[in-house]
């Protein structure tokens, strides 16, 4: 069978560190991507780099700041991206296209099945699709994670066998290996916890926008949707081909045993909460390892404007995130039976549609 492997290179990968693309690099990233597709794999290239190519070349001292000059520079940067992507790989008799994609498009249901027939249809005609957020309209501020949670979000889409994130560091340490020569590679993670979260680090290069932690928030999402992950550097022929034997430079993310369907997917990393609801211990509970719906008795607060059917997100007393759920009640409504137990809830409202607050199968944890 085919192998799908999603492939994502940020922006350091691609630009000199005062900005401009490094032609260079994408030669050499074009001639890796073709081999992946000469040994049968279905490629997909998520790329980065739109602000960084374009920013000197409309004659900005360092990289902007303020929302505008980013879509400004974004939008000489594609350009520029795109026409050396498609030559690079032409030389390698590999036909390419362009993409562009923002999160309303994964939190529309509609427009993501239409994304996903797209990309199909490019693979079936053997085309490698070149993806990057669409930062010209981008009105939050192009803060994707440097496309690393784009990148996963694709990978759930197409149901890929591997994502593979690109940075110029080998991997997660557990100290900074550029302040700490004695620090270690982790070389395998097979649960994303607290303590991997601790050592990820704040952001990178001046010329990206995606650190460590970005890349372990794109592996975390990737991995619950059943696609294993590698963090990590290439820079020699055939390295992109090594990762997928396991022999890559770099941290490899393993799966969860059972993975989540695509509705729960939507619902923890696409949609957008209305409201917030704060849950006291034995709710808490409850959802977190009883594997139980939510009660009218448990909320102890609501936050927000939200009517039955919307995402609400749901946070202990530490204002922890514990999940998101579908709420079954308006905000009105729930504000007069939160605390109240369940056969006063039924007393206080008429022809009660569904007792419980959030279902267990319209709920998902986000705790670590």
């Amino acid at each position: 069978m085919l192998r799908r492997i999603v492939v994502k290179i940020g922006s350091s990968s691609l630009t000199s560190p005062e900005g401009g693309l490094n032609r260079e690099a994408i030669a050499y990233f074009a001639s890796e991507l073709a081999s992946l597709q000469s040994r049968g794999c279905q490629v997909l290239l998520v790329t980065s780099g739109a602000v960084a190519a374009g920013f000197r070349e409309i004659g900005y001292p360092e990289r902007p700041k303020l929302l505008h000059e980013k879509q400004a520079a974004a939008a000489v940067g594609q350009a520029l991206l795109m026409q050396n992507y498609r030559e690079a790989l032409s030389l390698h008799s590999v036909a390419s296209a362009q993409i562009l994609l923002t999160r309303s498009d994964f939190q529309n249901r509609k427009r993501t099945g239409n994304a996903s027939m797209a990309v199909e249809e490019l693979l079936k005609r053997n085309v490698l699709p070149i993806i990057n957020e669409n930062d010209t309209v981008s009105v939050d501020e192009l803060k994707f994670g440097d496309n690393d949670t784009l990148s996963a979000l694709v990978a759930n889409l197409i149901k890929a066998d591997h994502l593979i994130i690109l940075t110029d560091m080998d991997g997660l340490y557990t100290e900074d290996p550029r302040i700490n020569p004695a620090a270690k590679r982790i070389e395998l993670v097979d649960e994303i916890t607290d303590e991997i979260y601790a050592i990820a680090g704040g952001a990178g290069s001046s010329v990206g926008t995606g650190g460590m932690r970005s890349k372990i928030d794109a592996a975390k999402i990737a991995t619950r949707g059943g696609v294993p992950v590698f963090v990590g550097k290439v820079h020699l022929p055939g390295q992109l081909s090594e990762i997928l034997e396991g022999r890559g430079q770099g941290t490899y993310f393993e799966t969860r045993s059972s993975t989540l369907p695509r509705k729960k997917q939507w619902l923890g990393f696409l949609s957008t909460p209305l409201g917030t609801l704060t849950v006291d211990e034995g709710a808490e509970e409850a959802l977190i390892h009883g594997g139980r719906s939510l009660l009218p008795v448990g909320v102890r607060h609501a936050q927000g404007y939200f009517h039955a059917g919307d995402v609400v997100e749901v946070v202990n007393r530490d204002k922890e995130t514990l999940g998101r759920g579908i709420v079954n009640y308006d905000s009105e409504q729930l504000q007069d039976i939160m605390g109240l137990a369940s056969t006063e809830v039924i007393k206080k409202l008429e022809g009660i549609h569904r007792l419980e607050v959030i279902h267990r199968d319209e709920w998902i944890s986000l705790k670590l």
